[in-house]
């Protein structure tokens, strides 16, 4: 589906009332798929005056990494199967389609206006980052340890350690590209870290064990949303395209290793662990604080993995570059500074 097809036609046939009229202009600045903000007029005031419309990329290389990696299809059933299941705040879905055989998908989700979204390369406050925390245990605490997650599939079927070997052969093949492209975001002791990461991959996905929950995989500040039109200090979390049932301090490791200036993560992340902690004792989830440090402690490179393959198989700009440059330094002087290396 192209932009051009968002017209006032099909929105009256998807939304259930007459639109007259529509205009869109491209938002925010996803690697993966097209956002558009969409302005709709109608006498219907069933229908909204706004909506955000997610559509496929619109470049081959993109909609090769969406195929491969089912986020289409994966956003689409999580709006429809597990968004009701959780407390974290996710925008209305109005409409949602894939299509299995050309891998076509579209969302029609609530515009989270004048919502402001995080800025990767920036960084985050203390407050905003509190607020992160808390609505990550709103994500895994509801789903905690819940065995009717294991039924379904397509949700186990994007497990990593179901593969890992292909974790290796990932890794092996997208770090040259990705150390020759970054060496300029990273001091030699960084590099050093990195490369000798590379041949434990295999033994740190086997590594990972219960708890399990719902997880997001890449919850990171341009994926959220902060603050409401009534003023709300809440966070709004989008881009759902690689949930799955996993452990639940990958998202908390790798949101705290790069959301945060390094100098701010060092010291208040015991706070941040610790907060997120007590809010997972809302959802009865009672978690014992030294296992709680070390797992987290170990997950710092889970957002090394991701920066690195992630960087490679996406289509780049100029924020792009400085965005997954910052991220990369982020998480490896994260694994440095908890010596996490010691874990694998």
């Amino acid at each position: 589906m192209s932009p051009e097809e968002i017209t006032a036609t099909w929105l009256s046939s998807v939304l259930g009332g007459t639109v007259d009229a529509v205009t869109s202009r491209p938002v925010g600045d996803g690697h993966v798929s097209t956002s558009l903000r969409l302005r709709l007029e109608s006498s219907d005031p069933a229908v909204p005056t706004s909506l955000i419309a997610k559509l496929p990329a619109q470049d081959e290389r993109s909609l090769l990494l969406a195929a491969s990696v089912r986020s289409y299809e994966f956003e689409v059933r999580f709006y429809r199967e597990l968004a009701h299941t959780v407390d974290i705040r996710v925008p209305e879905c109005r409409y949602s389609d894939w299509t299995p055989a050309t891998n076509d998908y579209v969302l029609l989700l609530e515009d989270m206006a004048p919502a402001v979204q995080g800025d990767q390369v920036a960084g985050c406050s203390l407050d905003q980052a509190r607020i992160a925390v808390r609505a990550l245990a709103a994500l895994h605490g509801p789903r905690w340890n819940d065995p009717t997650l294991a039924e379904l599939e397509w949700l186990s079927g994007n497990d990593p350690n179901a593969s890992n070997d292909s974790w290796a052969m990932a890794w092996q093949m997208f770090f040259p590209g990705f150390a020759e492209t970054y060496a300029g975001y990273l001091t030699p002791e960084l590099m050093e870290l990195a490369e000798r990461f590379g041949p434990e991959v295999v033994r740190f996905f086997d590594g990972r064990g219960e708890p399990f929950s719902l997880v997001h995989t890449d919850y990171r500040l341009d994926n959220m949303l902060f603050g409401t039109a009534d003023g709300e200090d809440v966070v709004t979390v989008v881009d759902w395209g690689s949930p799955r049932r996993g452990l639940p301090l990958i998202d908390l490791a790798y949101f705290l290793g790069a959301g945060l200036l390094p100098a701010d993560r060092r010291a208040h992340e015991r706070e941040l662990v610790d907060l997120y902690a007590a809010s997972l004792a809302a959802y009865s989830v009672d978690v014992d604080a030294a296992w709680l440090w070390e797992q987290y402690r170990r997950e710092a490179f889970h957002g090394l993995t991701i920066t690195v393959l992630t960087s490679q198989m996406v289509t780049m700009n100029p924020r792009s570059l400085d965005m997954f440059g910052a991220m990369a330094s982020r998480h490896l002087q994260h694994a440095l500074d908890l010596d996490s290396i010691a874990l694998i």
